[in-house]
């Protein structure tokens, strides 16, 4: 990637575009009361999914952007778990009866942590509270430095396809530069274990540019990582925050790299997973050339929700625990950020909604627009335009950017088809961007 163009616009502060509008557009007028309207109106033989926030880890790893709080204790877990299942009572109390449940996914935090025991009541007690479709997948995340063998034999009791392993990095140095030390065989015996117990869906999440990581780690990890042979792998790019999250500011930002040295490292990375048999799944993704991704992908219904890349095809998302966000047909939800104030409203019988946002028509055709440009990094804009019943030419003529991206080849325009360059995919968020009609800084 040229360095001129790295210069432009790698420093852009462009979102993530995982939803649209970003939850930066969320605000208190939509509360509790609009999500109880909306969960009332869901469709009742239409599945949907569900999330849950588990928000507690045993130690907290300095380059985490989650919401999560220490404890090495079982109490407030135990406490935390009374709360959510009187959060489930609420959900319930507003939507259909036996409403359909197509997909589950336990994130955090480490959701792990909750003993074998009561993971299993908490999943009999889900299903006798929704009805799970048969074909339903339950998906969950580990820290595999806590992961037991007893927590792998619950996993496989209660349902769960998919776990989601967290890797980061196997180079000791950059572990101890993060406070997160794993070693392969933490990760290796996580990966035995829960496939002895039938949970064959494995994910691992890398990052790429952490502090005093270089191009030759992220190689190195990326080939122990492959080697391991999970169906995913997600390749992030470390955001740093230290203004929004006080435990990023024990990083030494003298450590972290460059922005060249960043995109030098993934690329490096892409091109070790592409070597061993991975295929790119739209921005960040990897999966092996059966896996369900890589299908839809081809198919043209890859989607990309709050949790990232993703083959479901649920309208709806119910979140729950503290800072869930939830998607409904007539806009976003989250729940309170904090486990505290979380917990606050639902014990005074109120569900935790605390902002949101309703989603206009315009809005609609946009974010339909920036999943298309994510997914498949292209978008016929006129065909989106003419599905949600729009003019293409004001969407097309608001987005100014195009002609600059366009001039500095990084995306190619005929007739409202807007096409990216496959060398500067890793700048495809700042083409979505110029979907957005939201304010963000924008490259000079």
């Amino acid at each position: 990637m040229q360095s001129s163009i790295l210069r432009k616009y790698c420093d852009a502060k462009v979102p993530w575009y995982t939803i649209y509008p970003t939850a930066s557009q969320f605000s208190a007028e939509v509360g509790a009361k609009a999500y109880e309207k909306w969960l009332s109106r869901l469709p009742p033989c239409e599945p949907v999914s569900l999330y849950f926030h588990i928000p507690f880890c045993r130690s907290i790893c300095w380059y985490c952007g989650f919401p999560t709080a220490m404890t090495l204790h079982d109490a407030p877990i135990l406490d935390y778990l009374s709360v959510l299942r009187e959060e489930i009572r609420l959900v319930v109390q507003q939507v259909p009866k036996e409403l359909p449940v197509n997909d589950v996914h336990f994130g955090g935090g480490t959701p792990t942590l909750i003993k074998p025991a009561e993971f299993l009541d908490l999943m009999g007690h889900l299903r006798l509270q929704f009805a799970f479709m048969r074909s339903a997948s339950i998906a969950i995340e580990i820290d595999p430095r806590v992961f037991t063998a007893e927590m792998a034999e619950a996993l496989g009791a209660a349902g769960v396809s998919r776990a989601s392993l967290g890797v980061q990095s196997f180079d000791p140095i950059v572990q101890n530069a993060i406070n997160r030390v794993q070693t392969e065989a933490q990760t290796a015996a996580a990966v035995r274990s829960l496939r002895k117990h039938g949970i064959r869906r494995i994910n691992f999440d890398l990052i790429y540019g952490l502090p005093r990581q270089t191009v030759q780690s992220c190689v190195r990890t990326a080939t122990l990582a492959a080697a391991m042979r999970p169906d995913r792998l997600a390749v992030f790019g470390y955001a740093h925050i230290p203004s929004f999250k006080n435990n990023q500011r024990l990083i030494d930002e003298a450590e972290l790299p460059d922005n060249g040295t960043r995109a030098e490292q993934a690329v490096a990375v892409t091109h070790t997973l592409v070597a061993a048999g991975y295929r790119q799944v739209g921005l960040d993704h990897f999966a092996l050339p059966e896996d369900e991704l890589v299908l839809v992908q081809k198919a043209g219904r890859l989607r990309r929700n709050s949790l990232g890349y993703s083959a479901d095809t649920c309208r709806t998302l119910i979140g729950l625990g503290p800072s869930a966000i939830g998607r409904l047909e007539n806009g976003y939800v989250q729940n309170e950020a904090t486990a505290g104030s979380y917990s606050r409203q639902i014990r005074a019988g109120r569900l935790a909604t605390f902002k949101g946002c309703c989603l206009t028509p315009e809005d609609r055709v946009r974010s339909a627009i920036i999943e298309r440009l994510m997914c498949d990094l292209e978008a016929d804009v006129p065909a989106i335009c003419a599905a949600h019943g729009f003019d293409p030419v004001p969407i097309l003529d608001s987005a100014e950017r195009l002609a600059l991206l366009a001039d500095d080849g990084i995306v190619d325009i005929k007739d409202g088809l807007i096409r990216v360059r496959r060398e500067h995919r890793f700048l495809i968020r700042c083409v979505a961007a110029a979907f957005d009609a939201y304010p963000y800084r924008s490259p000079s």
